[in-house]
């Protein structure tokens, strides 16, 4: 399997990661932390799994398909999360998440 098939899909990944990895730091700067919780905690799992899958992805991995489809939902989830709070980077955040979750659904199907 070459790695050259799931560009789109590898790229989606590490721009959710990245993007993630921001709002995160960005959330710890906002007036109510404890409200953007959910927020952080999601991030990071979103840009953690988005890493593996991308990895998963590059080798060729057998049981890309399948984190692929995890991600997807980590992705969608971690987006609504995102998509609730105002803030440019949690909007920002949102947009890439679903980005991320549409192409692993793709590369899953």
């Amino acid at each position: 399997m070459s790695h050259h098939k799931y560009a789109s899909c590898i790229e989606a990944c590490y721009t959710c990661a990245a993007a993630c990895d921001h709002c995160s730091t960005a959330c710890l700067s906002e007036e109510n932390v404890e409200k953007m919780a959910d927020c952080i905690r999601s991030d990071m799992d979103c840009a953690a799994i988005c890493r593996l899958a991308a990895a998963a992805m590059a080798r060729g991995s057998d049981f890309a398909q399948q984190i692929c489809r995890l991600c997807a939902d980590i992705c969608q989830k971690c987006g609504d999360i995102c998509s609730k709070h105002d803030h440019d980077h949690c909007q920002e955040c949102a947009r890439a998440c679903y980005a991320c979750a549409e192409e692993c659904r793709k590369m899953a199907a």
